[in-house]
C-alpha cells in the first residue's frame, strides 16, 4: 500500500427503503432509492479496495452490525454522535489514535476515483486539512492530520454553505487547507441523468 500509515473512512447509511437517499425517492421510489444507495456503496468500496492506497474502514449508520453491511468484509465501525459532524469527528479521532492522517469520503460520489483519493492522501502529507468541494456547496472528501472538533460543529449538514463554513472555520483555527478539484455527488433527482451517462452500470445493477 502506498499510504499504510493513513486511513480511508467510508461513511455510509444502511440502504434501507425510506431511510436513505430520501431526496431521490420522488424520482426512483423508496425501493429504487435504496437500491441505488447500495449500488453506490458497492461501487465505492470496490474502487477503494482495488486502489490499495491505504487501509479502509466502513463507518456504518445506524451501526456496524446492521444486516445491510454484512456482505462486505472490511473493518467496520459504528458511527457515533448526534449529527454527521460529530460522527465524522469521532471517527477521525479514533482513526488518528494510530494513523498519521485520515481521509473521510461518502459513498455517493462515483466521480471520487482512485486518482482523486491518491491526490488527497499526497496533499495530506503537506497540509493539515485537505478538502474536496462538491458542486452543491458541500464537500465530497475531507482529510485531516488531527481531529479538530470545532471544524465540525454548528454546521447545517446538507445545506449549500457547508464548504464555505468549513473553510472559514479552518481559517479561524489557523489550519492550513488544500482545496482539491470540485466533484459532484448523487443527492438530487437532477443528478440522476449525469449518473446514467457517466456510470450506467451503477443505475442498471
Amino acid at each position: 500500500m502506498q499510504f499504510p500509515r493513513h486511513r480511508i473512512l467510508i461513511f455510509a447509511r444502511a440502504p434501507v427503503p425510506g431511510r436513505c437517499k430520501r431526496r431521490l425517492a420522488p424520482a426512483l421510489g423508496r425501493e429504487g432509492a435504496a437500491r441505488l444507495a447500495r449500488n453506490l456503496l458497492a461501487h465505492t468500496l470496490a474502487r477503494v479496495e482495488a486502489a490499495r492506497l491505504a487501509p479502509a474502514i466502513l463507518c456504518c449508520h445506524p451501526h456496524a452490525g446492521h444486516p445491510q453491511f454484512r456482505q462486505w468484509e472490511l473493518e467496520k465501525w459504528s458511527q457515533e454522535g448526534s449529527d454527521l459532524g460529530e460522527r465524522m469527528w469521532r471517527a477521525a479521532a479514533r482513526a488518528l489514535e494510530t494513523a498519521e492522517g485520515v481521509v473521510i469520503v461518502g459513498s455517493d460520489c462515483p466521480a471520487c476515483d482512485a486518482a482523486y483519493l491518491e491526490t488527497a492522501l499526497k496533499e495530506l502529507r503537506r497540509n493539515e486539512v485537505v478538502i474536496g468541494p462538491a458542486e452543491d456547496g458541500g464537500y465530497v472528501l475531507i482529510g485531516l492530520q488531527r481531529a479538530e472538533r470545532r471544524l465540525f460543529e454548528e454546521i447545517s449538514w446538507g445545506g449549500a454553505d457547508v464548504l464555505e463554513k468549513t473553510l472559514r472555520r479552518a481559517e479561524r483555527l489557523g489550519l492550513g487547507v488544500k482545496r482539491l478539484a470540485t466533484r459532484w455527488d448523487v443527492d438530487r433527482p437532477e443528478d440522476l441523468a449525469r449518473l446514467r451517462r457517466s456510470f450506467p452500470a451503477i443505475v442498471s445493477e
